[in-house]
Formats: C-alpha cells, sequence, structure tokens
C-alpha cells in the first residue's frame, strides 16, 4: 500500500461526498418548479435526483472473503457512477387558479420532499466531515513520521 493511497481514498470519499450535498442543493432548489422540462407537448415538473455511489474496484464481499482468508486488502475508495432520476410520482394539489393545473383544477408538483433533502444533506454533510478528519489524522501521522526523520 503506498504512503497516498489513503488520502486517495479519501478524496475520493470527499468527492462524492460534496457531489451528493450539490445536487441535494439543486433538488432544494427547485421543490416548488412545475416547468423542468417538455415531455410530449406538456411540461414536466422537475424530478428529484439521486447520486449513485458504488466501489471503484471490488465489492466489500470481495474484502470480507479476503479478510477471512488471512489475506489483507485494503480498498481504493468510492466513485459516482451515475445520477438517477427518482422515480415516484409528482404530487397532485388541487389549485385551479395555478396557471399549470390540468382541466380537473389538479397541479403537479416535484416529487421533492424537503424532510428527505434535509436528512440526505445532513447525512452527507457528516460522511462529508467524518472524511476531512481522516485526512487530517493521516496528514498528521504523515507530518509526525517525517519529523521523526530528522
Amino acid at each position: 500500500m503506498s504512503i497516498f493511497q489513503s488520502l486517495n481514498i479519501t478524496a475520493s470519499a470527499l468527492t462524492a461526498q460534496r457531489l451528493r450535498m450539490d445536487v441535494v442543493s439543486s433538488n432544494m432548489a427547485n421543490v416548488d418548479t412545475t416547468r423542468a422540462r417538455f415531455v410530449n407537448g406538456q411540461w414536466e415538473p422537475y424530478r428529484r435526483k439521486l447520486v449513485v455511489m458504488e466501489p471503484r474496484q471490488e465489492g466489500f464481499s470481495t474484502y470480507l472473503q479476503a479478510a477471512m482468508n488471512g489475506r489483507a486488502s485494503v480498498g481504493d475508495g468510492v466513485k459516482v457512477t451515475e445520477i438517477v432520476e427518482d422515480p415516484t410520482p409528482f404530487k397532485l394539489v388541487y389549485d385551479p387558479s395555478h396557471p399549470d393545473a390540468d382541466p380537473n383544477g389538479y397541479v403537479r408538483l416535484p416529487n421533492v420532499d424537503p424532510l428527505k433533502e434535509m436528512v440526505d444533506l445532513m447525512s452527507a454533510t457528516r460522511s462529508y466531515e467524518a472524511n476531512v478528519t481522516v485526512f487530517n489524522a493521516t496528514k498528521g501521522m504523515l507530518m509526525k513520521a517525517l519529523e521523526i526523520g530528522k
């Protein structure tokens, strides 16, 4: 294992969590957007986006099997594979005065739930903070190792 591999692993997690926070921010900014894109001759509301992450190389089970067989193995970080749209249906709200109301008076609103977004944002923030702590601890250990050589 390279001396900088733990920094690279932590940096990949920081990058992924930062993107996750950006996506949550985008979702919150569009919580009331009823005209996000034009599909089949009609405006469609904004659809919530989600970040999909996975290990850079192998899955957890591979590392677990290696550890159980007595072979030490280190991961290679995390990567964002895609940003997907949440398939849950749009919210229907009765408001016949709204310009986007259908003939029955219902307006389709985005499937963004501010409570879920805040939970996702808190989770991403905590993960980001934990990785910053790991990064700083690793940096401190490397600095102490350099001081030993003086």
